[in-house]
């Protein structure tokens, strides 16, 4: 378990600082324990050193691998338009859900990216995968969130074969987002949402 690294992409600003910065080091830590990693101590550091200089808000992306070495890239980061509504598609390509690995955030992309290339950026914004149980998992880089009208959205299980986003535990803790299965059923019959740590909560579509 040493051919890749542990991720972490987060959005910084100069007001609020890094968002959800707690939850992306307990993430961070949490994965490095369960891959026999090293301690990640000098991440927040590390993440710090790397906007010092900054001023405009960014998309900062921090990589951990297996030897302890940190590596901190940044881009401009630009928020979607507040009326902004998603198209999503479904993906032929099918998640595995006794694939432990797929519950933390890795280098290990070639499932997801299989699944974006199936279709054009101008066709879907994000596409939705299912594991081999038809049921819903996640999207490519998005938590999948579904408002069925009780007031509390509801957020596969991990145990599905996806993700532990941070959004996602982040919505959980606060109680606006519960645990439950979900099939393509549900989402016809409710109202989809896609997100992550980075952009928030993102009204989406699912397209035939």
């Amino acid at each position: 378990m040493s051919d890749f690294s542990l991720i972490e992409t987060m959005r910084w600003d100069s007001e609020v600082g890094f968002t959800r910065l707690r939850l992306h080091l307990a993430r961070l830590e949490r994965s490095a324990r369960r891959t026999g990693f090293p301690v990640p101590r000098a991440a927040a550091e590390a993440l710090q050193e790397a906007v010092r200089d900054a001023a405009a808000p960014l998309r900062v992306r921090l990589t951990f691998d297996a030897n302890g070495r940190i590596e901190v890239t940044s881009a401009p980061f630009v928020p979607l338009a507040p009326d902004t509504i998603w198209k999503v598609k479904l993906a032929a390509q099918r998640l595995d859900s006794s694939n432990k690995l797929l519950r933390i955030k890795t280098t290990r992309r070639e499932v997801y990216e299989t699944a974006r290339a199936e279709y054009a950026a101008a066709d879907a914004d994000e596409v939705l995968m299912l594991n081999e149980k038809d049921e819903v998992c996640e999207g490519t880089i998005t938590s999948v969130f579904l408002d069925d009208g009780s007031g509390i959205l509801r957020t596969p299980p991990i145990s599905c074969g996806l993700l532990a986003g941070v959004l996602r535990t982040e919505l959980i803790c606060q109680r606006k987002a519960r645990v439950d299965r979900i099939g393509l059923a549900d989402i016809a019959a409710g109202k989809l949402y896609m997100g992550n740590s980075l952009r928030g909560l993102i009204p989406a579509i699912l397209l035939p």
